[in-house]
């Protein structure tokens, strides 16, 4: 810094002798592109992903990679699917148990160890997977193994720790309520699967958290927590040998069988087609979610409805571009003002899912909006254009290549990955998959099944202000809204 505030002060020779020659603009470009992977390069030089199946049946999974950082994670087959009536909201409540405290560390002291590391530890639960992960610097990958195997298999569960977490979590349920997003899902899930496991909400009721029991947390941890059922992921500067090496030190104590008849198993989640509508005249705008029932994990037509989605696109009024934009709904919505924002949406489990959209309208609005996105479906099976289906799959061979970012998202799709599919599909796989959309037949096909083919089974949900709508004026109008769940 100091040379160049004398360089400043001094002539341009001075200037010259500190930096040197300029090089020419075509050495500078020939330099760029040495130095950039082309997007077939970059598929092809991802690390291989390395598993190994210990002998009590958990699986470590990793990706080396020369980075001075690590992302380290155990992925539990357990969630909200899992519980029942009487047990909904465990795992949502076992989650915020894990991080305060063990037996061997009981009470911050769990948390206090991760920060000396300058560790960041985080977790999550969903309707089919639990989560801990713990990002840290390489050379500290065997002691993040260490704690959360102590995470994992030690949990302290004290009586003090629970009656603190009833309080948090029950807070943090009145703030969801007021995020009209996640509550007009969580009622989509409600009518759409109603009568099964994946109608409950993943945090619980608040009956059942004021409810809930240390002995129904540790009963919940002794049936789920089981090693066939657990996968330890990691991504960054590690070496699959030594990660192999301190699973086999820490995870040798967490079980491999069930007792009894406790194995818990995914049962059926039947889709009823159906309409809920939630009415609250005091909130300015409606929120609308319309799905039909979509492709579970490992169906190959989920590519398809991936690229469906992008061709339909998303949109919301802070986004420039006004009617320019390359969405034709969006174009629609701008031009007409028809909602305050829109998104399409294919959310997969392991044997069904919902596809569909959710929009934000004025309230008397609802109807031109839903009228205008259930044509845009129709249009997806008659006259989709070869320029939209490209700019589709570039769109999904983005977001494809974006999960390399950091180690975290590496090693989340690892852990998700063999918890869904059984094993890690690598990113060139997933781009063949995309290629082989030759043109908009692919996209005709697929969509037709999912959406005209399941018009007896559509579900609707509206949240917020009344907004009238005429069922009859739909594309898809014939039987969509025959059951009503409200």
């Amino acid at each position: 810094m100091a040379a160049r505030s004398v360089c400043r002060a001094g002539s341009a020779a001075g200037r010259a002798l500190l930096w040197g020659p300029r090089p020419a603009a075509a050495l500078l470009t020939l330099a760029r592109k040495r130095g950039a992977a082309t997007y077939a390069q970059t598929l092809q030089n991802i690390p291989e992903t390395q598993v190994t199946t210990l002998e009590n049946g958990l699986r470590v999974a990793s990706e080396e990679s020369n980075q001075p950082t690590c992302t380290v994670g155990v992925w539990i087959e357990a969630g909200s699917r899992y519980e029942d009536t009487k047990t909904n909201g465990a795992a949502f409540f076992m989650e915020h148990m894990a991080f305060k405290g063990t037996k061997k560390r009981p009470g911050s002291a769990f948390e206090k160890e991760v920060e000396s590391l300058g560790a960041h530890l985080n977790g999550y639960t969903s309707r089919e997977q639990t989560a801990f992960y713990i990002k840290a610097l390489s050379k500290d990958m065997p002691k993040v193994v260490e704690l959360l195997s102590d995470l994992v298999q030690n949990c302290a569960l004290e009586d003090s720790q629970i009656e603190k977490e009833r309080g948090v979590i029950l807070q943090e349920l009145k703030e969801m309520d007021s995020n009209l997003a996640d509550v007009t899902f969580d009622y989509l899930h409600a009518t759409a699967y109603q009568g099964t496991s994946l109608a409950h909400t993943v945090e619980g009721t608040t009956e059942n958290i004021k409810r809930l029991t240390r002995a129904d947390l540790a009963s919940y941890v002794d049936i789920h927590f089981k090693a066939p059922r657990m996968v330890l992921a990691a991504a960054g500067g590690i070496s699959h040998r030594e990660l192999v090496d301190a699973a086999k030190q820490h995870f040798t104590g967490a079980p491999l069988t069930h007792k009894g008849d406790s194995v818990p198993t995914l049962k059926h989640c039947r889709f009823t087609g159906s309409e809920i509508r939630a009415r609250d005249d005091a909130l300015p705008l409606a929120h609308i979610a319309l799905a039909v029932e979509g492709p579970g994990w490992a169906d190959p037509d989920n590519v398809v409805l991936n690229v469906a989605n992008a061709i339909i696109g998303r949109y919301d009024r802070t986004f420039g571009g006004g009617t320019n934009q390359s969405s034709k709904l969006a174009t629609l919505a701008v031009k007409h003002n028809l909602c305050h924002s829109f998104e399409p949406f294919n959310t997969s489990y392991s044997d069904t899912g919902l596809f569909g959209f959710h929009f934000v309208s004025d309230p008397l609005s609802v109807d031109d909006m839903m009228f205008c996105a259930q044509g845009e479906w129709m249009r997806l099976c008659t006259s989709t254009t070869e320029s939209e289906v490209t700019r589709a799959k570039n769109y999904l061979r983005n977001a494809m290549v974006a999960q390399l970012d950091g180690t975290t998202r590496v090693c989340e799709n690892i852990g998700s990955h063999l918890l869904h599919y059984g094993r890690r599909i690598p990113l060139e796989e997933w781009d063949a998959r995309i290629s082989v959309l030759l043109n908009n037949s692919w996209i005709t096909t697929a969509s037709a099944v999912a959406c005209t083919g399941s018009v007896s089974r559509m579900c609707c949900l509206q949240v917020g202000s009344n907004g009238a709508v005429d069922c009859d004026r739909f594309p898809l109008a014939p039987n969509v809204m025959g059951t009503r769940a409200s």
